[in-house]
């Protein structure tokens, strides 16, 4: 049993994480249909990975960082999202549609994808150099994806568990797959080397500019409540320490010798967060799943 000071500690924390990535109005249905094991499953990669939220939180800010890097995601935020009044809202979506998909049922699942789709249809524009792009090109769908489960799986292996397998990796990178595909992706890597590869092969078409650093520098800057300082200069901190040496380089960003104090106080923030987020997504999807063969 928890004591009544502790109970406060964590209804507290609690009650940041919802107010920073709460579904702003909605409710992602997790609880129903019972026996409902969704896309994935209790058993899958995606269930483990996602379920932890210091390190998808972690994972999220260095997708993004990686993400703007391609001139087309950058000009998708820079034209068509609010990120400068709204500086946590790209992660706040990302967070609930992760949920949804990974832990959600078959229909939930679905129906956030149909939304997803139908953003994509109505985002397009012009880069500065005069080229088009589209939200819904699969290429470019392949490589916001793919910058995503990469930090999402290398926060995990480097926070929670970094004895992590290949052969687990490559679960679930193809587990994550098949997501990106029902999303409109195409030729999507579903392998740890394919990922580098990939990642390697798209270094060429990258690009950090003026615009690049200004939604870069927006991201970054302390959030209220959960991410306020302390925990914004650590949780900022430990994405950059995240990213591949060459993207922290077009970023700008330069490896100190307080890498390793940060990834101790990530690791202390992440062990703090765990104990206080205690029955979170995964906890109610498993519910949902076992009652059928309980009732």
């Amino acid at each position: 049993m928890l004591s009544l000071p502790h109970r406060s500690i964590q209804r507290a924390v609690q009650q940041s994480v919802a107010r920073l990535f709460g579904s702003g109005g909605e409710r992602i249905n997790l609880d129903s249909p019972l026996g409902d094991q969704g896309l994935f499953g209790p058993q899958s990669m995606a269930w483990r990975v996602h379920a932890d939220f210091t390190t998808m939180m972690i994972g999220g800010i260095a997708a993004l960082l990686l993400q703007m890097l391609h001139p087309a995601a950058l000009a998708g935020i820079w034209d068509h999202s609010r990120f400068r009044e709204d500086r946590s809202g790209r992660l706040r979506r990302t967070a609930q549609f992760i949920a949804g998909t990974t832990y959600g049922g078959t229909a939930e699942a679905e129906r956030l994808i149909a939304r997803v789709r139908d953003v994509h249809d109505r985002v397009e524009g012009q880069l500065p150099d005069g080229r088009h792009y589209r939200a819904n090109d699969p290429a470019l769908l392949r490589w916001v994806h793919v910058a995503e489960v990469y930090s999402f799986l290398s926060a995990y292996r480097r926070y929670r568990a970094p004895f992590l397998t290949t052969r687990e990796q490559d679960r679930y990178y193809g587990e994550m797959a098949r997501l990106a595909e029902r999303l409109g992706a195409t030729e999507v890597p579903r392998t740890a080397a394919q990922v580098q590869d990939y990642l390697f092969a798209m270094r060429p078409q990258l690009r950090s500019d003026a615009r690049t650093q200004e939604v870069s520098s927006f991201l970054l800057k302390p959030q209220a409540g959960l991410l306020s300082s302390p925990f914004s200069k650590i949780a900022i901190d430990a994405a950059i320490d995240l990213l591949p040496p060459w993207a922290a380089r077009m970023h700008g960003f330069h490896s100190g010798p307080g890498r390793h104090r940060t990834r101790a106080q990530l690791a202390s923030m992440a062990a703090f967060l765990r104990w206080a987020l205690d029955g979170g997504s995964a906890q109610r999807a498993q519910r949902r799943v076992d009652q059928a063969f309980s009732s």
